[in-house]
């Protein structure tokens, strides 16, 4: 009885240290991205153009669209390194077209959140993105 007691709080302990830990900031991914192999940027790459495309819209709805625009412009760019790095691996392309799709639906939302005058720099990233999803 007392080991699975002894077990049991050795897990949970572990368990509490993993939810703990903090996630990794955007700039720590691009720093990963960049150090780590070619079939693993694939991942690493959509994973910030996810998180900038949550940033974009949270600095839209903050009422600060030149952020929002930078943000929008980092979506583009990882996205680019995404699929750049999935056709060189040969791996991981049909993952980084679904994620690069989620992208796509998350900025049309965005999109239609936007005054008529910001929509033109979300539009354009969409634009970009389906091709990038096309040359997938």
């Amino acid at each position: 009885m007392r080991l699975r007691i002894i077990i049991l709080a050795v897990f949970f302990a572990s368990s509490l240290i993993a939810f703990a830990r903090k996630q990794e900031t955007v700039a720590e991914l691009i720093a990963r991205a960049e150090s780590s192999k070619l079939d693993d940027r694939p991942h690493l790459y959509t994973e910030i153009g996810r998180r900038q495309v949550k940033a974009a819209d949270e600095l839209y709805a903050a009422g600060k669209p030149e952020e929002g625009r930078a943000a929008v412009r980092d979506v583009v760019q990882y996205s680019d390194k995404a699929r750049d790095a999935a056709t060189q691996s040969g791996k991981k392309l049909k993952d980084t077209e679904i994620a690069v799709r989620k992208m796509v639906a998350r900025l049309r939302d965005i999109k239609r959140t936007l005054p008529f005058e910001d929509q033109g720099p979300v539009q354009d990233a969409v634009d970009h993105l389906e091709q990038v999803r096309t040359e997938l």
